[in-house]
């Protein structure tokens, strides 16, 4: 399972093939089946393969972060808050003023429960596996913002796949610098949060 051969065969199946198939039209149920067992093998992998121990760092310099996350969002506020008042204006924070408590529980499960484990998957286990398949960094910063996008064309949208591909650039580079899988957690949930209540949530799959 440490070759490189196997390597590239667990990238192109769980990365590229398993997410274009669920762009396709199947019964749900065997997707649920395909993507919680494509979950549990990643676990085992980095459990019992890569012998990762889950734990905060200490070391963590929370200044930066917040300098260069505010940042970010600042420029991400002011662009979907016009994309959305232009494009779809009723729906500009259309959940957080009418559905605040539904609002708010959608928050906290989607942090805990979407936006750890994606970055488990896409960071950790990606970072863990295939960095060793690219001698060019950049090239292997792409892959992960490509397999990161290509992981919600079930959405079928092309704002999402470049949504995502952007986020998956700023994630990839901040797990480079970080090395943890929590920083890269909460800086990816503030900015789907604020995607949700901004009043773009329904073409990532919120509830509206």
């Amino acid at each position: 399972m440490q070759s490189i051969r196997y390597k590239f065969f667990e990238l192109f199946i769980i990365f590229i093939l398993i997410p274009i198939s669920f762009y396709f039209d199947y019964k749900p149920i065997l997707k649920l089946i395909i993507g919680v067992s494509g979950f549990g093998y990643i676990l085992y992998v980095l459990l019992k393969i890569e012998k990762i121990k889950f734990k905060i760092i200490k070391e963590i310099n929370w200044k930066n972060f917040w300098k260069r996350t505010l940042i970010n969002l600042l420029v991400i506020i002011i662009a979907t808050t016009f994309f959305v008042w232009y494009s779809d204006k009723e729906n500009l924070f259309t959940v957080v003023l009418n559905k605040p408590l539904m609002w708010i529980l959608i928050l906290c499960f989607y942090s805990i429960f979407s936006v750890y484990p994606q970055e488990l998957i896409y960071r950790t286990f990606f970072f863990k596996r295939y960095k060793i398949l690219f001698k060019n960094e950049f090239l292997f910063i792409l892959m992960n913002a490509i397999s990161f996008s290509l992981a919600h064309l079930l959405f079928k949208n092309t704002l999402v796949l470049f949504l995502t591909f952007i986020g998956g650039i700023l994630f990839a580079l901040s797990y480079k610098k970080t090395k943890s899988t929590f920083l890269v957690s909460v800086e990816h949930a503030i900015y789907g949060c604020w995607l949700f209540t901004v009043g773009m949530g329904s073409m990532l799959g919120f509830p509206s």
